[in-house]
């Protein structure tokens, strides 16, 4: 097995920049997603007609492990966008303006 062969490649920095930010938005939209489903679970289950205190103690347990796995997620998220703090474009007025 030889070494990797890295190429280069035509995408600019700000199309890299711009491509992660993107990407941070669709996890967080996916996450969302999770929290909401999370959310219904619950319902449902409170809604149940015979549920017994300990189903919904596990239940409980069950989002709680989810919810703080979404707090985790949210942690990197932020690490991620707050490595760009400098690099955000100004607004096309403000750019305007300057020139």
């Amino acid at each position: 097995m030889g070494m990797p062969v890295i190429t280069s490649s035509t995408t600019t920095r700000t199309q890299a920049i711009t491509d992660i930010i993107e990407s941070v938005a669709l996890q967080e939209t996916a996450l969302s997603h999770i929290l909401n489903a999370e959310g219904e679970k619950i319902q449902k289950m409170v809604a149940l007609e015979d549920v017994t205190p300990e189903v919904l103690l596990a239940t409980n347990k069950s989002v709680e492990s989810m919810v703080n796995a979404v707090s985790r997620l949210e942690m990197i998220l932020h690490s991620k966008l707050s490595a760009f703090e400098g690099c955000l474009c100004k607004p096309a007025e403000e750019a305007a303006v300057q020139e």
